[in-house]
């Protein structure tokens, strides 16, 4: 089970979505610093806004309950392939609705007519190899399915 080299990635991918949820997603700053997460608190009250942030604090910790269990159902590779494509979907909704958030600050400093200067925190970057090491993964389940229906077959 731990030989399996898709199995690295998809430990990556569940703790790269974990630490993800704790540094800041993105940051505005104004006359003081507004900061963006999964964990922190909300500043900005606007229904939208708390959408998509409490959307953001929902689809990290699944992609990392998607990407353990994927590791142990390593016997079924089919079902396993189909949790890395569910954890690559969650990834993106994850970044969709950190970005969505971050547009709504934004938008929220436009209307009030104050000047805020934006960029992307840790939070943000921490996500970025996520989909590169799902990909990996897949492919290394493919792989061992190659092999599997190679030994079969003789």
């Amino acid at each position: 089970m731990l030989a399996r080299i898709q199995n690295l990635y998809l430990l990556i991918v569940a703790l790269l979505a974990i630490g993800s949820m704790f540094p800041p997603f993105w940051s505005f700053n104004t006359d003081h610093l507004l900061l963006i997460s999964d964990s922190g608190p909300s500043l900005i009250t606007g229904t939208a806004y708390s959408l998509a942030s409490s959307a953001g604090r929902i689809f990290s910790p699944l992609t990392a309950i998607v990407s353990i269990a994927a590791i142990f159902l390593f016997k079924q590779r089919e079902l396993q392939s189909k949790l890395i494509m569910l954890a690559m979907l969650l990834f993106l909704g994850d970044l969709f609705a950190g970005l969505t958030a971050a547009h709504f600050v934004n938008e929220h400093f436009k209307s009030l007519g104050t000047m805020a200067t934006h960029h992307p925190e840790w939070g943000f970057v921490i996500l970025l190899p996520e989909p590169l090491l799902l990909l990996l993964a897949l492919k290394g389940v493919k792989t061992d399915e190659k092999i599997a229906n190679a030994y079969k077959r003789l």
